[in-house]
């Protein structure tokens, strides 16, 4: 599935079983809770945190999914396209960063 196509794929979910989309304030709330929703498990699987049991049964997949559903929704509001958002994005940080990471001794092994 493309971005495009994602994008219209939510929106008609929405249509069809979404009765309209929550306004965008609460859309922000929500990719918020679904961010940390993914923090969450990260910290505690892959972070220093342990990992209670009832966590071990969360799948970082499907939480993904869950904010980029959001995010989907946002975009679809505010009318960003993401396929040329992220194609432009891509662009500006080939050209800020063609060397910066390559020079940074940090991230050498």
């Amino acid at each position: 599935m493309t971005i495009q196509q994602a994008q219209k794929a939510v929106d008609d979910w929405i249509k069809e079983n979404g009765v309209r989309y929550f306004n965008e304030l609460t859309n922000m709330a929500m990719l918020t809770e679904e961010v940390g929703e993914v923090a969450r498990i990260i910290a505690r699987r892959y972070g220093e945190q342990s990992e209670k049991d009832t966590d071990k049964e969360k799948d970082l997949g499907d939480e993904f999914a869950d904010v980029l559903f959001v995010l989907i929704c946002l975009a679809n509001q505010t009318g960003v396209d993401l396929d040329q958002a992220l194609e432009k994005n891509l662009e500006k940080k080939t050209t800020r960063d063609k060397s910066r990471h390559w020079d940074n001794s940090k991230l050498r092994p």
